[in-house]
């Protein structure tokens, strides 16, 4: 949208030229020709950016979402084109790849522009490429002949460096970027632009730091505390800082509370203890109305749960919320049609495209990593074109494309990281709410977080004015980096390479305040020392024995439950059709009569099929049986009967009830004697305690806490102390180890690379080291292709599931044989690692194993995913990152070998369906 000149108004014909060689003072002739290219102004930090550009520098723009920083990076690309050089554009997902690949197509046209990504190679050569930055990497690695001419690289989101499973890529790009190629770095706002800036000097040169602060559509934020919205701040009117915390808002949530906890007590009745209730906040559909009656759509609405974001849709539908006219809910079914045609009907039958549709029509859609890719698409162009009003979206949105709206909603102040319940830091909190405020259509975004009883105004207060993102490196050597660049530079030159990254720089700038904290602790395990001391003795010594016998006693307890596991799997075994078990534990708990053994069904072991004394027909597994269990009756099970047949459900029931007495039903197992009992450790460490003189003090315990908070701040501090040593040269010791794992297995033979060793460095995964031992031991040659995919998908694939989740199930045969071998080398490389002090390696999930062995059969979707678990988009990114490693694996195999022609065919089995149709990983 163009800005009017109001300033103009009434000025002579040289008035105006004088006021536009004001504005263009010190631009260069690049510039000037490069701002026709806008219907607006350019802001001062983009000018001042391009300036710095044409001017020889290199750049780093750290600036909010949506404040324009990519101008700078299309200015590099202008300077390529108008120089006759090369630009590259990368991004770190390949949607965003994507995108800017169309915007750069629709300005200078298809044969200027390439793009190169995991899926898609189009017009390589070109003087423009966008591609993905492991695209780069990988380029720079093998010498590529497409970089001759590059004189510009673009790395936007560059703060993705901060990632710690891919990060490091970003800085092995900076790093190794010929010299003669200026880096236009784009960053989101982080408070320490300068410290990164400086770093960028020392490794790439002359590099100009831009920082702006300033967001184009100022941004107010709000809290719904039932269904009326407040204002966050409050406007003093009295100078300096003049907005402060709205005090009718944080008295009106302390009157939600007292509120709540008088409807409590009246709905408590006379007979019955009270209750609690738990809060309710408004329905999602509630809250939507009420932006719409705001004027405050479209919203996007942060849900940190990608089936909490499905069921705010339904929720909707359900409550009938209709935000589109009807000449808009018919552009976007055509849109929607149109988007999928290439779906098979019965897939998208499977895929819940009905519901997602008639979402769509009404203005609302959910958005998130379990969605298929094609359907996150149609929800970003609608959503884009304003047709889209009301979108659920977890945090994952935040980072990804250009999807800007008018307000952002955050539902929760904290979310699951994967291991617990945390708290949203300000970088979080800042990340989420840059997506309110659409440049050139808004003349203001708006952040409203829901009031819940956690939630303070002033935690709201705090996190919506810090502005405290810092940028820190993730970076680590890995094997494949390790010989792509001992092959490239030499052994010395590549440990002086990565001296130079990022991670060293803030390493060596962190030892300063580490020093600091370890005397400060030191001066608290004074004081922890002195409150622990006992006038009857060393009670430090006394602390030290208890420890050694809790952990004594840990072990054995470890010990003692593998051993129950193993014995409750035999006595599984042993069970036949009519043996009445006691079911120990769980919701599954009380008498049961076996129908079926179950034996060989699974592969994590028997699962017997029994009828419970409630008439209930379960599938029992090995998870159901802490210990071994022994029939305590038989009775007989009726040829005729049927599982499906309540009847015969009820007699059995009956019979079982009448046959088995009351002691048995009510008989507990007995746990056993306990390990520690006949374990001479443990009896030898509890005689010296209690001969101990301080164990009969009186404070005994009151010493222990003491002496318990001693041990771990001094646990604390040694590490301190031990990362204090290990600071200087952190990284090029690593890069040691690594090599000296290399060399110890012969990937590395001196300053030289093996065959072995090339053959790695064409393999980038995780797993790297373990991939190319699967290959150089054979483990892979005589599968065929599903049980190729089953083994290769352990080694790209995380299951969200607990660690102590059932066993998942796994392929019968050779695929089954192959994947214990590749745990078992796992399990020879974890000790090659922990001899060489790195650890890298995590272990094979067997997690996806399965469903890409059926998938690659040929079996249909809907019976994938049924059995699977997955969402749709989960599943196909699953595939995706698989095919990605086979194709890793065909060039890394030998030329004409029976895996590389197995490798090939694999990949030609899996990319069909809803994965063929998904142009987006």
């Amino acid at each position: 949208m163009t800005t009017p000149d109001t300033t103009s108004a009434g000025q002579t014909p040289a008035q105006r030229y004088a006021a536009y060689r004001r504005r263009t003072a010190g631009h260069g002739p690049a510039l000037l020709d490069f701002r026709t290219l806008y219907d607006f102004e350019l802001d001062a930090f983009q000018l001042e950016a391009c300036q710095a550009l044409e001017d020889g520098s290199g750049v780093l723009v750290a600036a909010p979402t949506g404040s324009g920083k990519t101008v700078v990076g299309e200015f590099a690309v202008h300077l390529a084109l108008t120089g006759g050089t090369k630009c590259f554009y990368t991004t770190p997902i390949k949607a965003l790849s994507n995108q800017k690949y169309a915007d750069l197509v629709r300005r200078y046209g298809p044969e200027k522009v390439g793009l190169l990504t995991g899926d898609n190679s189009v017009n390589g050569e070109a003087p423009i490429v966008v591609m993905t930055t492991e695209v780069l990497r990988n380029m720079l690695y093998a010498g590529s002949q497409t970089l001759a001419g590059l004189a510009f690289v673009v790395m936007d989101e560059v703060h993705y460096l901060a990632d710690r499973f891919r990060g490091a890529v970003w800085e092995e790009v900076i790093i190794h970027v010929p010299d003669s190629v200026r880096i236009v770095a784009l960053s989101a706002t982080v408070s320490n632009a300068e410290e990164f800036g400086e770093w960028l000097h020392e490794v790439r040169g002359d590099t100009a730091v831009i920082v702006d602060e300033h967001r184009p559509v100022p941004l107010f934020q709000h809290m719904l505390v039932g269904t009326r919205l407040y204002d966050l701040f409050v406007d003093t009117g009295k100078g300096g800082d003049r907005a402060r915390l709205n005090p009718q808002l944080t008295r009106m949530a302390v009157e939600e509370v007292r509120r709540a906890k008088v409807n409590q007590g009246r709905r408590t009745g006379r007979r019955r203890a009270p209750r609690p209730q738990r809060f309710r906040p408004p329905p999602r559909p509630e809250v939507i109305e009420r932006l719409d009656r705001a004027g405050l759509l479209p919203a996007i609405t942060f849900i940190f749960s990608r089936a909490g974001c499905d069921a705010a849709v339904l929720q909707c539908l359900h409550a009938g919320i209709r935000l589109t006219s009807r000449e808009e809910a018919e552009e976007i079914r055509a849109h929607a049609e149109l988007r999928t045609a290439d779906i098979a009907p019965e897939d998208l039958r499977i895929l819940g495209y009905g519901d997602f549709r008639e979402a769509l029509e009404r203005g609302v859609a959910a958005h998130h990593a379990g969605m298929l890719p094609t359907f996150k698409e149609i929800v970003e162009e609608l959503f884009t074109r304003g047709m889209i009003k009301a979108v659920f979206a977890t945090e994952t949105l935040a980072l990804g494309i250009n999807m800007p709206a008018r307000t952002v909603v955050i539902e929760k102040l904290d979310k699951w990281n994967g291991e617990a319940h945390v708290d949203l830091t300000p970088g979080e909190y800042t990340q989420l709410t840059g997506r309110a405020g659409r440049r050139g259509i808004d003349v203001e975004g708006h952040a409203v977080v829901v009031w819940g009883p956690s939630v303070e105004p002033a935690s709201v207060a705090g996190l919506a004015g810090t502005r405290t993102y810092p940028l820190n490196s993730s970076f680590r050597p890995s094997y494949n980096m390790a010989v792509n660049l001992v092959g490239a530079v030499g052994l010395e030159r590549a440990r002086t390479l990565l001296e130079e990254s990022f991670a060293q720089f803030q390493a060596d700038r962190a030892v300063v305040g580490l020093a600091r904290q370890v005397h400060k602790n030191e001066e608290a395990l004074q004081g922890y020392a002195k409150a622990a001391e006992c006038h009857l003795g060393d009670f430090m010594e006394y602390a030290a024995m208890r420890r050694s016998l809790s952990d004594r006693e840990s072990e054995l307890s470890r010990e003692r439950a593998g051993a129950r596991r193993a014995e409750a799997a035999r006595s599984l075994e042993r069970l036949r059709p009519g043996d009445v078990i006691l079911v120990p534990s769980g919701r599954r708990s009380g008498l049961a009569v076996v129908l079926d053994p179950g034996v060989g069904r699974r592969s994590d072991g028997p699962a017997p099929l029994v009828l419970t004394v409630n008439r209930s027909v379960q599938r029992l597994s090995i998870q159901d049986f802490p210990r071994a269990v022994e029939p305590v009756e038989r009775i007989r099970v009726p040829k005729s009967f049927s599982p499906r047949n309540p009847q015969d459900r009820r007699d059995l029931a009956s019979t079982l009830r009448n046959k088995v007495p009351d002691d048995v039903r009510e008989r507990k197992r007995s746990r056993g004697d306990s390990p520690a009992a006949d374990d001479a450790e443990i009896t030898r460490l509890r005689a010296e305690l209690r001969a101990h003189p301080v164990h009969g003090c009186d404070k005994r315990e009151d010493h222990a806490r003491w002496a318990e908070r001693y041990h771990r701040l001094d646990r604390e501090t040694e590490q301190l102390r031990r990362r204090v040593e290990g600071r200087s040269q952190v990284i090029a010791r690593t890069f040691d180890r690594v090599c000296a794992v290399l060399q110890q297995l012969g990937y590395l033979d001196g300053d030289s690379v093996t065959a072995e060793g090339r053959r790695l460095g064409r393999i980038y995964n995780e797993l790297d080291l373990l991939t190319a031992e699967s290959l150089r031991e054979g483990l892979w040659e005589k599968l065929g292709p599903a049980e190729l995919a089953a083994c290769v998908s352990a080694l790209v694939y995380e299951s969200r599931q607990p660690d102590d989740a059932t066993p998942p199930r796994t392929p019968p045969g050779p695929a089954q044989d192959a994947l214990a071998a590749m745990v078992r080398l796992w399990g020879q490389l974890e000790g090659v690692e922990r001899d060489n002090r790195v650890s890298f390696l995590r272990e094979p999930d067997l997690g996806f194993a399965w469903t890409a062995y059926r998938w690659a059969k040929g079996d249909e979707l809907d019976e994938v995913l049924m059995e699977s678990d997955l969402t749709a988009g989960d599943f196909v990114r699953a595939v995706k990152q698989l095919l990605d490693l086979l194709g890793q694996v065909t060039d890394a195999a030998p030329a004409n070998s029976h895996l590389r022609k197995t490798a090939r065919r694999a990949m030609d089995a899996m990319r069909r369906g809803v994965v063929a149709y998904s142009s987006v990983a």
